[in-house]
Formats: structure tokens, sequence, C-alpha cells
């Protein structure tokens, strides 16, 4: 049970990353001074978001994805790990380095005086959105072969 528990908050706090993610760059498009506070909250949240996903998701990894791994490679889709599993390893780091780098996007004051600074971090935000969604069905390919895998036994 409390492996579930891990599994479902890294799904979450990373949804919720995503979410965030489309609140900023729908803020960052119409940003003033008067939605500013709620600009920085969003970028503050998409990066504790999605470094609380990588750190939830790191330990189930460590804990328990082990004896997943080897049901997946012995089941009907190995290629979930070989390609999915492995991406997403690599992958996510860059989201996580793009999440930590919005609070320092927005709070160095240039969102108000110019475009370039607006269209940089509505750029973070979408590389952000995308590859957590790419993240959201890689899971679902992965936990998808495990039931494959079970299912053919």
């Amino acid at each position: 049970m409390f492996d579930q528990a891990v599994m479902m908050s890294h799904i979450v706090f990373g949804v919720f990353g995503i979410l965030f993610a489309v609140a900023l760059y729908m803020d960052v498009s119409n940003a003033s001074e008067t939605n500013l506070r709620r600009i920085k909250v969003l970028s503050w949240l998409v990066a504790v978001c999605v470094m609380l996903s990588y750190i939830v998701g790191g330990y189930w990894y460590v804990q328990y994805y082990g004896e997943h791994r080897n049901i997946i490679k012995a089941g009907q889709w190995p290629w979930a790990h070989t390609y999915f599993m492995e991406v997403k390893e690599h992958l996510f780091f860059i989201m996580l380095i793009l999440s930590i780098y919005l609070p320092v996007a927005v709070h160095g004051g240039g969102l108000l005086a110019g475009r370039k600074a607006r269209r940089l971090t509505q750029g973070v935000c979408l590389l952000i959105v995308l590859l957590g969604l790419f993240m959201e069905f890689s899971g679902g390919i992965i936990g998808k072969s495990i039931t494959m895998a079970l299912l053919r036994r």
C-alpha cells in the first residue's frame, strides 16, 4: 500500500507541476503589476512540484522499480523499459533544470520590461508542459507493460 501511495504522489506532483506551468504561461502572456505576485508564486509552485515529483519518483525507482523492470523485460512489452523508461530517466533532468530556472527568470524583473523575457519564460513553461505530458504518457506505457506481463503469466 505504501508503494502505491508513493507512486500516486509522484504522479500528482507531476500533474500539478504541469498545471501550474500552464497557468504561469497564461499569466505571463498578460504580465502586469497586478499579476506579478501571482506569476512569482506560480513559478515557485512549478519548481517545487517538479522537485517533489523527482524526489518521490527517485525514491520509488530505487525501492520498487527493480522488481518491476524484471517483470517488464520478461513480458510482452520489453521495449517499454528499453525505450520509455530510459528516455524518461534522462529527459526528467532537463525538466528539473527548466523548472528550477523559472523562479530565477521570473524574479529577474524583466517580464514587465520586455517582450523577450516574457517569450523566454513562456518557452520554458511550454517545454515543461510538453516534457511533463510525455512523462505522463511514458508512465502510462510502463504501467501498462507491467499489467501485460502479469496477464501473460
